[in-house]
């Protein structure tokens, strides 16, 4: 980049940018990447069995069995989602950290 002693990916002063683009793109999702589209697939599959188990055509037994899996499918996906809000709760903080590093701070008994 012609002016710049860095491309766009290292220039310190494009850190902000690059974060929030990186955050959108996140939000957005990709094709490999399931989310709430997983949930409503499993929410229709559970309307499904309940539909059929008040038309007799799923013992309750059976429904009972799936139920289960639908919770533990459920609950993998809250704890995907979870981690995935620490992990970026996380890149925040080292970022705060890195700029107050930048900055020089040496903490509030230092400051004058």
């Amino acid at each position: 980049m012609e002016g710049y002693q860095w491309c766009y990916a290292h220039r310190p002063d494009l850190a902000e940018q690059r974060r929030r683009n990186a955050e959108k793109g996140g939000r957005a999702g990709g094709r490999g990447r399931g989310g709430a589209s997983e949930v409503e697939q499993v929410r229709g599959e559970i309307r499904g069995v309940l539909s059929g188990v008040l038309g007799l055509t799923i013992h309750r037994s059976v429904a009972a069995v799936l139920f289960q899996g639908f919770n533990v499918l459920l609950k993998a996906h809250e704890v995907e989602r979870r981690q995935r809000e620490q992990d970026e709760i996380i890149e925040r903080v080292e970022a705060l950290e890195a700029r107050r590093d930048e900055a020089g701070y040496r903490g509030w008994r230092n400051h004058r």
